[in-house]
């Protein structure tokens, strides 16, 4: 509808979800009520939550008569070149001699995006036209002959045939047709790359039925009934248009709005302002605010564009994922988790799964990672972000993608050749073949590559790389908010929560187009995350905090079982010491401990910096002389000499302490961890600093007295697994509170909610009630039935009588003639046949 066409008299458009641009939304409405006298009529049906939102978000732009910024691209090198071949093609066909290059250079910036057009970038294109490529055919791409002597250019033979069957900036996409072999009836349509990976007789599923390929036939896929065979479904890869920066703001504007409203005022308020100011219905309204209400409940504050919130939550398999909620459009969000993606890929050196959409970011991380959640906002800076994202589109599939649109634009490739459409898959290797022949890296072995790609200075890849950055994604929104929070002009929250938040759902669920790797649908690691379809919002506040109950359970369970001898002896190895009180808590302790002492398996060692004496194992004793210089251990124990060595340094040595510590204690800070070692707090301080690097140890605020204190002191520390398991107890106290009952105590609630009498044999007599008791009753009674269809026998003979006790008709008479019950049907009675 975007097109101009006319498709004849349109008296109402539908829109289903939203397009992302309050101009397109405008412009599709404006095609309905095309007559002298009519309105243009539209009705948006959201998809989805975030879907509601951004459709409120633009009725209330259209109602404020806002519209989208236009922008212009500027300097496209692969449309100039076309123009360039088709204006000498054109002056050969005049007679005119070569012309010069200045000529033509005033000439093509006297065009808007090409005014401030460098003199070198135009030299560059032009011998880019005039030497061509190298392929497997021959040398390709050269149209112009260059007289660089002179300062002159001509068009070759076949230039002005090539422009004219080969022009055009709508690039092509190449889905295919899938018809019904051999009638020809078109059933659907396929991405290029899933019909050329498809082989003849496999079967794939389109809308609810099954096919068979046949064969594919130029752009047409060949296929027949597979009559219900297992199938497989196609993947199609591609781009959804992106929210624009305008309709975003008015989302922003939109979530404040109501965030105020709900501090203020309450609920009720925000619902009424949608229904008044915005126009919404009152359904869409009360769903708008019930979901805004819930997430904010759940984060404790309302994401905006001026207010960025990171949640970090752990999901069924202990993998561990991150949602940036920044409500600044897909482009934005798409190099920001780009970027973000190849930062985490160097620092970890692991390949991880994330997806973008209009208002969050997701990132996908493994079970051995570990950092301070609050660093993740100044991974990059906006000084190296646009070389980071550089390289990490090159491995994305939108760089491939355009850089086979630039190359056919700029006639590069042919598009037609001989009267006839190149295929697809020629085109593809034509595109491959350039590409190596001007940037070898790109499609190189990974294991050849040392470091970052060098990008080549050459004016199509320069171009490719421009889009992907201008169009496909928003490079100069995500500098200006890169430095807009290096100069904490943006708020910026990181929490850790037991689960995710409701306006985490979305991306969680988000379809393949937004993903930002490779990895199929199946694999992605966000399909272990266990959430809630629904939140209460009266129920989704506190998400930051943990059942201490559940603490406390996995505490007592991380602490070894001590029953024997070997036991104590293993508990003292894994906990890396015991105090006194510690062992004193063991049954048995003491007795178990003297038994070890005669064996020379433990000793107690004592040092100026401990509070007392430590209980260890005489394998850990070369730890703690390397911590301790003036360590002294009772009784004193001659160890082998390979175990002299095994300590390692005096770092080290700290590290395997607090790293024992760890596995058993659960929550805990620092100033614990030091007054129990007698170790410095600030050695304990970097040892969990590189425990947490290595992805063992998390830092935050797990129990309530450390999330009710923000002193730093009380910053606590809790091993990975066990932090883990803490998530999932808390997570299924939770569940286990709003668990199903079961058929029996729902059938049981059911009786007592109804007020059914168990029936006797011999009824006892009962006092007939006085009139206004008894149409109380029945009218509470009515209320408890309001629209259950029966047939009308059934009401006075069953219904009431099981009910209520000496039913009297005459209750019912009086309800009905008083104007407070009425009688009637949800369906008219089916006709009686005659009988003759």
């Amino acid at each position: 509808m975007e097109l101009g066409i006319d498709i004849g008299a349109v008296d109402l458009v539908v829109q289903f979800s939203s397009p992302h641009s309050i101009a397109t939304f405008l412009q599709r409405v404006g095609r309905s009520g095309h007559h002298v006298g009519g309105t243009p009529k539209g009705i948006l049906f959201p998809l989805t939550r975030d879907d509601l939102v951004e459709c409120s978000a633009l009725v209330d732009s259209v109602r404020r008569g806002e519209l989208d910024r236009i922008i212009m691209p500027e300097q496209p090198l692969d449309i100039l070149a076309q123009q360039i071949v088709a204006e000498l093609a054109a002056r050969q066909d005049e007679d005119v001699s070569a012309q010069p290059l200045d000529e033509l250079y005033q000439l093509m910036t006297q065009a808007w995006p090409y005014r401030a057009l460098p003199r070198e970038q135009f030299d560059q294109l032009v011998k880019m036209l005039a030497d061509g490529y190298s392929t497997r055919l021959g040398r390709r791409g050269a149209w112009l002959h260059l007289d660089r002597i002179n300062g002159r250019a001509s068009a070759r033979r076949g230039a002005r045939l090539t422009a004219l069957t080969n022009g055009g900036a709508i690039p092509d996409m190449f889905d295919y047709q899938v018809v019904l072999d051999p009638d020809d009836i078109v059933v659907g349509s396929l991405n290029e790359d899933f019909a050329l990976e498809t082989l003849p007789g496999d079967i794939f599923a389109l809308g609810t039925h099954a096919w068979q390929m046949v064969r594919v036939d130029g752009l047409k896929v060949r296929v027949r009934d597979a009559h219900g065979q297992k199938s497989t479904v196609p993947f199609w890869l591609g781009e959804g248009p992106g929210r624009t920066t305008e309709l975003s703001e008015a989302v922003s504007r939109l979530r404040e709005e109501i965030d105020e409203r709900l501090i203020d005022d309450g609920p009720e308020a925000a619902i009424q302002w949608l229904v008044k100011e915005v126009g919404l219905p009152i359904s869409a309204a009360s769903q708008v605010v019930d979901y805004l209400r819930a997430g904010r409940n759940a984060l404790g504050m309302m994401p905006t564009r001026d207010r960025i919130v990171m949640e970090r939550f752990f999901d069924e398999v202990g993998d561990m994922h991150v949602v940036i909620h920044a409500p600044f459009g897909s482009r934005l969000n798409k190099a920001w988790g780009l970027a973000l993606r190849k930062r985490f890929c160097r620092t970890f050196n692991f390949e991880l799964q994330a997806a973008a959409n209009e208002d969050s970011i997701v990132i996908s991380l493994g079970s051995v990672h570990s950092f301070p959640l609050e660093e993740v906002f100044h991974y990059l800076h906006s000084n190296s972000a646009t070389d980071v994202l550089t390289q990490a589109l090159l491995d994305a599939p939108m760089f491939e993608v355009r850089w086979r649109w630039n190359a056919t634009r700029s006639l590069a490739i042919q598009r037609n050749r001989s009267g006839k459409r190149v295929p697809p898959q020629f085109q593809r290797m034509d595109a491959e073949d350039l590409v190596a022949q001007v940037f070898p890296d790109q499609i190189a072995c990974q294991e050849n590559l040392t470091g970052k790609r060098d990008v080549p200075d050459h004016p199509l890849v320069v171009q490719t790389i421009n889009d992907c950055l201008t169009e496909a994604m928003d490079i100069e929104g995500l500098l200006a908010l890169l430095q807009q929070m290096e100069a904490s002009q943006v708020e910026l929250v990181a929490l850790d929560l037991r689960e995710p938040s409701p306006f985490a759902q979305e991306i969680i669920n988000a379809s393949p187009y937004a993903f930002l790797d490779d990895a199929p649908f199946e694999e992605r690691r966000t399909l272990a995350i266990r959430n809630r379809s629904w939140v209460d919002p009266a129920e989704s506040d506190a998400y930051t905090r943990l059942d201490e109950a559940a603490i406390a359970r996995v505490r007592d369970e991380a602490w070894p079982l001590v029953r024997d001898v070997d036991e104590l002896h293993d508990a003292l190895y894994c906990a890396g010491f015991m105090t006194c009180d510690e062992l004193g808590r063991v049954i048995g302790g003491d007795r178990l401990y003297r038994q070890l002492l005669e064996q020379g398996r433990v000793c107690a060692i004592k040092a100026e910096s401990m509070p007392g004496e430590l209980l260890i194992t005489a394998e850990m004793l070369p730890v703690f002389r390397q911590v301790f210089e003036s360590l002294q251990s009772t009784p004193e124990i001659e160890l082998p000499a390979d175990m002299l060595t095994e300590a390692g340094s005096e770092e080290d040595a700290i590290q395997t302490i607090i790293r024992r510590r760890l596995d058993v204690l659960g929550p805990v800070t620092a100033a614990c961890l030091s007054d129990d070692s007698g170790i410095p707090v600030n050695q304990v301080d970097m040892a969990l600093m590189v425990l947490e690097r290595q992805g063992f140890a998390f830092r935050g605020r797990f129990t309530p007295g450390s999330l009710a204190n923000d002193d730093p002191a009380t910053l606590e520390w809790c091993e990975r697994r066990l932090l883990q398991r803490i998530h999932r107890y808390t997570l299924d106290a939770h569940r286990e509170a709003i668990k199903p009952v079961s058929l029996q105590a729902y059938t049981c609630y059911l009786f007592e909610h109804h007020e059914l009498r168990q029936q006797t044999l011999q009824p006892r007599p009962q006092p007939l009630p006085s009139a206004a008791a008894a149409q109380a009753i029945l009218e509470r009674t009515l209320e408890r039935l309001d629209g259950v269809a029966a047939p009308a026998a059934a009401w006075e003979g069953e219904i009431f009588p099981a009910r209520m006790a000496l039913y009297d008709p005459g209750w019912l008479d009086i309800l009905c003639t008083s104007g407070r019950l009425t009688w009637g049907r949800y369906s008219p009675p089916a006709q009686l046949t005659a009988i003759r």
